[in-house]
């Protein structure tokens, strides 16, 4: 079985962002960065597929500037067997852009299961696996809470308000990753020492051209301070009146 998992490698979620002088950026200067935590369920799943079936492969891929090394040699630690850095400069590069380069290596590679997490916790887009579905020319399951595959065929999961969604379907196939599908592993000792001799790729690349532009960022507008309109029951039909007429969520 031959697995791709499309990583993201993204400023880590307790980072303090601010937008630099330009309007169309963050400062990255200092920032930490991490694996996207829905990328952590992804990459997690692929390698017990492969350690279930007794063979195969897991291939992490990533699109950046290079500086992602250590972090796919922090997945190659924990199962996966290689790792590929498309490198190309991905700050002006839409969701579409980074898919098509994606699925050239994908399908360069001959794998027939792909796994990304649900979206990205930077732009939180979540558009980049159906864009790469789209273009590899594959169904995609999206948001996946349980997989089983049994030869070509598989059976996702997938939580819906009030139930669980059951898809059936046949390889190959685009699956994201929701939280909850597993639980992460930790990088073993002798994983860490194996993955030093697993072969990491870089690879230029050119990005098509975006069809999408960034104009600007701004930050959220803050939020009112809180309002005290009375204690104890003398205030609740003031707090209704301003719920229902004022906030209007009544």
């Amino acid at each position: 079985m031959q697995i791709a998992v499309c990583v993201a490698v993204t400023p880590a979620t307790d980072s303090r962002i601010s937008i630099g002088p330009g309007g169309d950026d963050i400062v990255r200067a200092d920032l930490k960065y991490e694996l996207s935590a829905y990328d952590d369920f992804a990459v997690e799943e692929a390698i017990r597929l492969v350690e279930a079936a007794g063979s195969g492969e897991v291939h992490v891929i990533t699109v950046g500037d290079g500086s992602q090394k250590e972090d796919l040699r922090k997945l190659l630690a924990r199962g996966a067997h290689r790792g590929t850095i498309l490198q190309a400069d991905v700050k002006a590069a839409d969701s579409r852009a980074i898919a098509l380069a994606l699925a050239e290596e994908i399908r360069a590679q001959g794998a027939t299961v792909v796994f990304t997490g649900k979206q990205a916790v930077d732009g939180d887009n979540g558009q980049v696996p159906a864009q790469l579905a789209v273009a590899l020319d594959w169904p995609i399951v999206n948001k996946i809470s349980k997989l089983t595959i049994s030869g070509d065929r598989f059976t996702a999961e997938r939580e819906i308000e009030g139930g669980i969604e059951i898809v059936e379907g046949s390889l190959p196939c685009v699956f994201s990753a929701e939280k909850g599908l597993n639980d992460p592993r930790f990088p073993s000792l002798k994983g860490i020492m194996a993955a030093k001799k697993k072969p990491l790729d870089e690879k230029p690349v050119t990005l098509a051209e975006p069809k999408l532009r960034l104009e600007r960022l701004e930050l959220p507008a803050p939020r009112p301070e809180g309002r005290i309109v009375g204690e104890g029951a003398a205030a609740v039909p003031a707090l209704v009146d301003l719920l229902k007429n004022e906030a209007k969520v009544i």
